[in-house]
């Protein structure tokens, strides 16, 4: 009874708050994929710029696979994590030689994204919105709660016919939810606060990075050459 009002509740959201989003108008997988790295740890409203610029440019799989590292890396400038865009190349260079093996970059999470976003298969997945609601709904005033508890009763609710769709109501009812309460996730047993930005090596692999793509010279010091050979062995160059 109380999965049927649970769903109720998300559906009823959705009809009337769903987000209208770039991605959200494609089945096609490249663009579904591009759109779940783009979104890992970065905001909805940072991703839509890039996500469009970046299909644009490079509209197909084949098209990011054969295109120079350095044009990728600084279209990418902006999203932070510049790792991904590298991951992502590798990516579609693994797929257009069909290559075996994983694909790089490609864990649970966003292998099943792409078969439900794609695809409307029901895949049962996990992210950040959607543990929200569930602890939220299912687990109140509990803590140290696992996803191996949460995974059933995701599987048990979804929706089978519109898969594609359910998760899009989650994940908009948990973006919601994110401005409405306290951060349920702080209640999961996986939540880690991030570590502070500012002065980190992360900020400073940016700025590095940046001077690379730009031909300008690099910040002084021990510490961001360091970062610059180690961007270099990573494939950053």
């Amino acid at each position: 009874m109380f999965d049927k009002s649970f769903r109720k509740i998300i559906w009823d959201h959705f009809r009337t708050e769903g987000r209208d989003l770039p991605w959200r108008r494609t089945a096609d997988p490249y663009r579904v994929l591009v759109s779940e790295i783009m979104l890992q740890q970065t905001q909805v409203a940072r991703v839509v710029p890039k996500y469009t610029e970046f299909v644009k440019r490079f509209p197909t799989f084949r098209a990011l696979a054969k295109a120079p590292v350095r044009a990728v890396l600084s279209l990418w400038q902006g999203l932070g994590y510049n790792r991904r865009a590298l991951m992502l190349q590798r990516c579609a260079q693994a797929i257009v030689a069909d290559a075996p093996g994983p694909l790089p970059g490609v864990g649970p999470y966003t292998a099943g994204a792409v078969l439900a976003f794609a695809f409307n298969k029901p895949a049962v997945i996990i992210e950040t919105n959607i543990r929200r609601v569930y602890l939220h709904h299912y687990f109140p005033g509990r803590r140290d709660i696992s996803d191996r508890q949460l995974l059933p009763i995701i599987e048990r609710t979804l929706d089978q016919k519109r898969p594609r769709q359910w998760y899009w109501a989650l994940m908009d009812y948990g973006a919601y939810l994110a401005t409405q309460i306290e951060n349920p996730n702080r209640r999961s047993r996986h939540y880690s606060k991030q570590s502070t930005f500012e002065g980190s090596n992360r900020q400073l692999r940016g700025r590095v990075l940046r001077a690379l793509l730009a031909g300008k010279p690099l910040p002084p010091g021990a510490r961001t050459r360091k970062i610059a050979l180690q961007l270099q062995k990573e494939g950053f160059q």
